[in-house]
């Protein structure tokens, strides 16, 4: 089922997520272009990092969040068969935070916000740019609850029955959203926001990172689950099998959940603020996070076994060979997978207690996101806009041979981009620096490593604009498109009747982040307010003026 405002409100979350997504490439390949021993135009100190701004603000708040809107909205209406609950709230949520991504835009583009997307302070931009992200996020948090709601309406009508993995996945991440925004609601609002309008003398850059750090890295997995959610509901269908455990996935959004809000503190390694107990307790924390994704390796494995083995696959790994390998859908899947191996190895480093020291504020920092957002993830939005768009359009994709090329080429792009800059990391490159003085003989052996990793960028942009070009394509394409929306949905092996009460909410769950977020941060934020810190860093606002 994909009634009229389904079909909308995807269309536009979706059409303005990857407008956000194409702007943010060309600023991507401008700023590798600046920072290489190639003479590049417009080349400043202002200009190269209001661009950084742009571009991670971009990637980072407006083509994920409208991205998870919009393919929030499609599966709350194909998965639980039933109409959007309140789509004019889902509309007023779109106009907000389209506002909000114009205001912030601007101001960027203006010259007033040269902050990169954490703003961290002491920098800080015009107030506008602030109130712009507050935009975004507010209209996240409306999706949020129409998530919950429509969860909650179809339990009503339908008690006792396990909610669809799809459903449940999403309101899994709209609630790690609510959760995880505190920490950076909290920060503008009580911090930045004030200070920028002058009502604060002093601002507290301890508090400010601390706060931000309760969001830094959850956000990731805010981004990350849709790509989930493609891999346990559409990827077994896609290749023509079936999903080997329904319990497994609904375990591996429940962990997400859990283990990635307490972790933040482990991007404040280097920081003084925090003692390094607690840092030592999120690194440990941390390192659970990677439960989930091994869960999903070996559930969304089996579940394509199954499927090669059904199209006649034999022996140990004949299987491999045998899936369909010419569906985007599944050929993304390989490919994310392999990238998640080379970034989640670059993020074991980042987060390890001893080794995160040699690599910090290196460009391996840069390789592991880029390797994890930019490739598993983006990769994996691909793959689902290809799957859903014959749906929303009506129309049957004109080529699949142009969608496989645009994977191939990004898988390609993100390699040669991101492999010099693991290399380059640990020589020592620093990130966060506009330009680099190769006649310099200690950086000259840079060069040439940094000009590869520029041609990965232009193959990633060349990727990038055939990608928006194969969506154009389906509105030319003649072929109508028959097939229920519902249909992209994986059957398990063995389809669950009942699941426990944990398994089909987040009651319990929220109980326990509750917990976990108190004994991982209480402390660490109460420090700034029951007494003097030692490490404290106090900026005073009228210095910076």
């Amino acid at each position: 089922m994909l009634v009229t405002h389904a079909r909308q409100l995807t269309f536009a979350h979706l059409w303005l997520a990857f407008l956000a997504f194409a702007v943010a490439l060309v600023l991507g390949v401008w700023q590798m272009w600046a920072r290489s021993p190639l003479p590049a135009p417009f080349v400043t100190a202002s200009t190269y990092f209001s661009a950084v701004t742009a571009h991670g603000t971009a990637m980072a708040y407006v083509m994920p969040v409208f991205m998870i809107m919009g393919f929030g909205y499609y599966v709350a209406e194909t998965a639980l068969d039933r109409p959007l609950p309140a789509p004019r709230w889902a509309w007023s949520a779109f106009a907000l935070g389209l506002a909000g991504a114009l205001m912030a835009t601007v101001t960027i583009f203006s010259g007033r916000a040269a902050v990169l997307f954490t703003f961290y302070p002491p920098l800080t931009a015009s107030v506008f740019f602030y109130l712009g992200l507050v935009m975004v996020v507010a209209a996240s948090w409306i999706w949020c609850v129409l998530m919950m709601v429509a969860m909650a309406q179809w339990k009503r009508a339908n008690p006792g029955r396990p909610v669809p993995l799809a459903m449940f996945a999403t309101v899994a991440n709209a609630v790690m959203w609510l959760w995880t925004t505190i920490g950076v609601a909290a920060e503008l609002l009580f911090q930045v926001i004030p200070a920028a309008l002058g009502l604060k003398a002093q601002l507290d850059v301890g508090l400010s990172r601390t706060l931000f750090s309760w969001t830094l890295h959850a956000i990731v997995y805010f981004w990350l689950i849709p790509s989930y959610i493609a891999f346990y509901t559409m990827v077994p269908q896609a290749a023509g099998g079936r999903l080997y455990s329904d319990t497994m996935g609904r375990l591996t959004f429940i962990l997400f959940l859990i283990y990635s809000l307490p972790v933040g503190l482990h991007h404040l390694l280097m920081d003084p603020q925090q003692s390094n107990a607690f840092k030592f307790l999120q690194v440990a924390l941390t390192a659970l996070v990677s439960v989930p994704t091994l869960l999903t390796v070996f559930t969304i494995g089996a579940s394509l076994e199954i499927a090669g083995r059904l199209r006649g696959g034999r022996g140990l790994l004949g299987w491999i060979g045998a899936l369909p390998w010419d569906r985007p859908l599944v050929l993304a899947t390989g490919l994310a997978f392999l990238m998640l191996g080379f970034g989640g190895f670059g993020g074991l480093v980042n987060m390890s207690y001893g080794m995160n020291a040699m690599v910090h504020n290196t460009s391996w920092v840069t390789a592991h996101f880029h390797l994890i957002f930019g490739g598993t993830v983006v990769i994996m939005y691909f793959a689902i806009a290809y799957a859903i768009w014959p749906a929303v359009t009506g129309r049957a994709a004109p080529s699949l041979a142009a969608q496989r090329l645009q994977l191939w080429l990004w898988f390609a792009g993100m390699l040669v981009m991101t492999l010099p800059w693991h290399y380059l990391g640990l020589l020592g490159q620093w990130r966060r620096v506009a330009t680099f003085n190769y006649a310099d003989p200690i950086i000259a052996g840079w060069g040439p490593w940094v000009v590869v990793s520029l041609i990965g960028g232009v193959i990633l942009l060349g990727s990038g604009l055939l990608f928006v070009l194969n969506l154009l394509q389906f509105n030319v394409s003649r072929e109508p498109h028959a097939a229920a929306p519902g249909e992209l949905y994986a059957s398990a092996v063995h389809p669950p009747a009942r699941v426990p009460a944990a398994l089909n909410g987040f009651r319990l769950w929220n109980a326990l982040v509750l917990v976990l977020m108190i004994l991982a941060y209480g402390y660490p934020i109460a420090q700034f307010f029951v007494g003097d810190s030692p490490q404290a860093l106090v900026h005073r606002v009228d210095e910076r003026r």
